[in-house]
């Protein structure tokens, strides 16, 4: 595809001295209004160098341009250059590209098949895979998706948390008041409903905590007894995981947890006292990181046990020998911020040049509506009772509206958890936020059924144009057929797809593809309102059919960037 922004830096550099072309690139704007131009330049920087009025640059270079074939216009409005691209020739190259590559518009090698490791989801075993394990687990999804379609080697890595002290709570309390058939029966709930026990009956009979902790350290040891309960906890709940994955269509490469570190942190523990960075604390062993602006971080208790740090400095090397990864990215709540400063800070101070390398992309919490969750009370959502509710509620409305779809079961579960992810990733992932039932299962306005609809809509289109149609639009088209408004508005936004893919993977960011697909979906029932597509003058026809199948492909694309399915009837 044409970089118009190097075209027209070349142009315009013809002109202008005293600046490099790279200078001038990264000047050229977009402006919001489109009656102000594709493009617009601005020359306030250039008035010291030409010592003229800015207004008067901006008009000797828009007289100097304005014959070049790339432009239907130049005009200067004070002290910009406004440019608008040749109308004919964008919709040619733009709709003839995303045409002919279809699945694969707005794929890049940029990545050059470097290895990206992305770590997401990581439930803790035996607990409850509620409302806020959705934020890691579609986040961590959507950037694993992009960084694959930008030509990375991407693995997927599910670091489940199934090793610390509540295993000792678990065992303890399961010893105490459990049963084996209720485990198998329903796993989550039943294990939840002890570790929630425990904690009633700890505050009655504060033993209980000693009780768990020494059960902890004969799973650390490898007590038979001990294993053996932990590792059923552990299968039990991953079929219960695995239900949730298989609903959203995630899957890992690796489910390496906590517990697959136990036996490599000694060597880190040994690394940080070989160095003397390591010092001891009241019996506990802790690094120092004043120097830093960090607190001490805390490497082994006094009862020798260890901790998350350990295990996540283990984890980090582990990968780095065993993959070489160009990039180690950890889809973690940003209240694990401190934490990983301090681990990251350690690995750099351990002499590893590649600490740097391991990048915490933090994201907002959820709340419920009438407080925090909480497991240690029972009071969660489960994620898995969210997605039938809303794949029940498509399905009502589905009936009720008497859609035309071959399978109802299968668009309602494409549309109704495609709604719930989509509203996950429609706003920067910092943010935190209430949890709300109307809101997700609120199907109107700037959702995830509204842009499937809109692909919906698109297939439909290609299905009335009929197979002779398509196949004439995919081989070639009139370009003068789609050069109005609405067709251009939706051309430009097809055109900057790759760019917006890009930049989401630059900052880790699947917000900024959720909010381009909504633009490319409104621009596209614009389209659709403001001209007839299937007119009778066949030339014409086939112009707009190639524009819609442009259209189709970018928000397909777009959607499977955040996970979701793209229905070709709704």
């Amino acid at each position: 595809m044409i970089s118009y922004k190097e075209q027209i830096a070349q142009i315009l550099s013809a002109q202008i001295e005293g600046l490099e072309k790279e200078e001038i690139v990264n000047m050229i704007e977009t402006p919001a209004d489109s009656k102000m131009g594709d493009y617009a330049f601005p020359c306030f920087k250039l008035a010291k160098i030409l010592r003229k009025a800015p207004p008067m640059i901006a008009k000797n270079i828009a007289e100097a341009v304005s014959d070049n074939d790339i432009f239907d216009k130049v005009e200067n409005v004070n002290a910009y250059v406004n440019m608008f691209i040749s109308k004919e020739a964008f919709a040619r190259e733009v709709v003839t590209e995303a045409v002919a590559k279809g699945d694969d518009y707005g794929r890049s090698d940029i990545g050059q098949g470097r290895k990206v490791i992305v770590e997401y989801s990581s439930p803790n075993i035996a607990k409850p895979f509620h409302i806020g394990h959705i934020r890691s687990t579609v986040i961590g999804n959507s950037i694993y998706k992009i960084y694959d379609f930008l030509g990375y080697d991407t693995m997927r890595i599910n670091h489940l948390g199934d090793y610390g002290t509540q295993f000792g709570k678990m065992i303890c309390a399961y010893r105490r008041w459990g049963n084996k058939e209720d485990v198998i029966n329903a796993p989550i709930q039943t294990l939840l409903s002890y570790y929630t026990k425990f904690h009633e009956e700890a505050e009655k009979d504060p033993s209980l905590e000693d009780e768990a902790r020494a059960i902890f350290t004969k799973l650390e040891h490898g007590e038979p007894e001990e294993v053996e309960l932990w590792q059923w906890f552990r299968e039990e709940s991953l079929k219960e995981f695995n239900r949730v994955y298989d609903m959203l269509g995630i899957t890992f490469d690796s489910y390496n947890g906590e517990s697959f570190y136990s036996d490599k942190m000694p060597r880190f523990v040994k690394e940080l006292e070989d160095k003397g960075i390591l010092e001891e604390d009241d019996g506990a062993q802790i690094v120092r990181l004043d120097d830093y602006n960090l607190p001490p971080a805390l490497i082994t208790k006094s009862d020798g046990s260890t901790l998350y740090i350990t295990r996540d400095i283990a984890a980090a090397v582990y990968r780095k020998e065993t993959y070489d990864f160009y990039k180690n990215i950890y889809v973690v709540a940003s209240q694990q911020n401190l934490h990983f400063q301090q681990w990251i800070q350690i690995i750099e101070m351990l002499g590893y040049e590649w600490a740097r390398d391991c990048v915490h992309v933090p994201f907002g919490l959820v709340s419920m509506e009438d407080g925090t969750m909480s497991t240690r009370q029972g009071r969660v959502i489960f994620l898995e009772d969210v997605l039938n509710r809303a794949v029940e509620q498509t399905k009502q409305i589905i009936i009720d509206k008497n859609v035309n779809t071959e399978n109802i079961d299968e668009t309602a579960k494409e549309v109704g958890i495609g709604a719930v992810v989509f509203n996950e990733l429609s706003n920067y992932r910092i943010k935190d936020y209430v949890f709300s039932w109307d809101k997700v299962l609120n199907f109107e306005g700037e959702t995830g059924p509204y842009v499937q609809y809109t692909h919906a809509r698109a297939c439909s289109i290609m299905r009335k144009a009929g197979d002779d149609i398509v196949t004439k639009a995919a081989s070639g088209f009139d370009p003068k057929y789609i050069t109005g408004d609405a067709a251009h508005e939706l051309i430009k936004l097809i055109y900057t797809l790759p760019d917006v893919i890009l930049e989401a993977g630059e900052k880790y960011e699947p917000s900024i593809v959720t909010r381009h697909i909504v633009d490319i979906a409104q621009a596209f029932n614009k389209f659709y309102h403001d001209e007839h597509i299937l007119v009778d003058n066949e030339d014409e026809k086939i112009a707009k059919v190639a524009l819609v199948m442009a259209a189709k492909a970018a928000i397909k694309n777009g959607l499977g960037l955040l996970g979701m399915k793209a229905p070709e009837k709704m």
